[in-house]
C-alpha cells in the first residue's frame, strides 16, 4: 500500500519494534539477575520468538510481525511482547471492533487499512509482583489516521506505594505534553478497564487514549513514543522489589481468582482482541494476553 503517509507509517512500526527490543532486552535481564527470589535456583525462563501472519480472504499477504513469549520463568511465568504490522481492508464486524470511534470517513466507500503497534501483557511467578499490560498503535485509513494505548497495573496483592509510582511515572511523561493529558488518560483507563459485570476495576488503573488525532501527526506520534518509554521506568522497579518476596499458597490462590478477572475482561470487553480475531490475524498472537493459569471461586 502507497500514499502520503509511507514515511510516518515506517517511523511508527520502526519505534514499536525499537521499543519491544528495550522491554525484550529489560526483561531478559530479570530472569537472568541472581538475586530473583524464591525461585532463583530454577534456571531462567527464555523468549520464544515467532513470525506471525495475517491473510486477507483472498488468501493474499496481508503483514504479520513478531510474538515473542517466555513461559515458566524464575520471575516470568508467562510474558508476551507482540509487534504487527497489518494491512488489507476492514469488513463491517472489523470496523465495528476497531476502535472506540463509529463511520470513520470514508470507510464504506475504501475499507483500506493499514494498522502497526505493540501489545505487552505480564504473568508472574510471585503473587506479590503485579501483572501489566502495555499496548501502543498507529491506525490508518484513506481517510483517517489516529494513535491508541496506554498501561496498566493489574496487582492482585495491592502495595499503595506501587500504584502510587506506576502512576506518577505515567504522569511524569505526559506532562511535558500538557498538564491535562495524565488526568484525562487516567479518567479513561478507569473507564475502559472496568469490569460492569464484576461491578469493580481489572486493577489500579493506569493511562489509556484511543481514536487519539490533533491534525498534528508529529505531536501526536511524540505523545504515543512517551507513553511506551513511561513503561519501563513506571514498572521495573516494582517487580525488582516484589519479585524477592516470599509468598503462601493463600497469596498464590489469590493471584489465580485475580487472574479469572483478567481472563474475564479480555474475552468478553477488550477490543483490540476483538479487533485481531475479526481481521483473522494469529490467534496465538491475539491470546497471548490470556494467563497460563486461573481459577474461580
Amino acid at each position: 500500500m502507497t500514499d502520503s503517509f509511507d514515511t510516518e507509517k515506517s517511523r511508527a512500526a520502526a519505534w514499536f519494534h525499537e521499543l519491544r527490543n528495550q522491554i525484550v532486552d529489560a526483561f531478559e535481564g530479570l530472569e537472568n539477575s541472581h538475586d530473583a527470589g524464591p525461585l532463583a535456583d530454577a534456571a531462567p525462563g527464555r523468549f520464544e520468538v515467532t513470525q506471525t501472519t495475517r491473510s486477507s480472504e483472498d488468501g493474499s499477504d496481508a503483514g504479520g510481525g513478531l510474538m515473542s513469549v517466555m513461559r515458566g520463568g524464575r520471575v516470568f511465568e508467562k510474558v508476551g511482547v507482540n509487534i504487527s504490522t497489518v494491512y488489507g481492508t476492514l469488513g463491517e464486524r472489523a470496523q465495528n471492533a476497531m476502535a472506540a470511534r463509529k463511520g470513520i470517513p470514508g470507510m464504506k466507500d475504501d475499507p483500506r487499512f493499514w494498522a502497526s503497534g505493540i501489545s505487552l501483557v505480564a504473568h508472574m511467578q510471585n503473587p506479590h509482583a503485579p501483572a501489566v499490560h502495555m499496548n501502543t498503535r498507529m491506525f490508518w485509513t484513506p481517510h483517517a489516521w489516529w494513535f491508541g494505548g496506554g498501561s496498566d497495573l493489574n496487582p492482585c496483592i495491592e502495595y499503595a506505594e506501587d500504584t502510587a509510582h506506576f502512576h506518577e511515572q505515567q504522569r511524569v511523561h505526559l506532562d511535558p505534553h500538557g498538564a491535562e493529558l495524565y488526568p484525562k488518560l487516567k479518567a479513561w483507563a478507569d473507564e475502559y478497564f472496568y469490569i460492569p459485570h464484576r461491578n469493580r476495576a481489572r486493577g489500579v488503573g493506569g493511562i489509556f487514549m484511543d481514536d487519539h488525532c490533533t491534525g498534528d501527526w508529529g505531536a501526536d506520534f511524540k505523545l504515543t513514543q512517551d507513553i511506551g518509554r513511561a513503561f519501563l521506568p513506571a514498572y521495573l522497579p516494582l517487580v525488582e522489589k516484589r519479585r524477592v518476596q516470599d509468598w503462601t499458597e493463600a497469596d498464590k490462590d489469590a493471584q489465580l481468582v485475580h487472574r479469572g478477572l483478567y481472563a474475564e475482561y479480555n474475552l468478553v470487553y477488550d477490543r483490540g482482541t476483538k479487533f485481531g480475531l475479526e481481521t483473522g490475524h494469529d490467534a496465538n498472537a491475539v491470546l497471548m494476553s490470556l494467563p497460563p493459569l486461573a481459577k474461580w471461586v
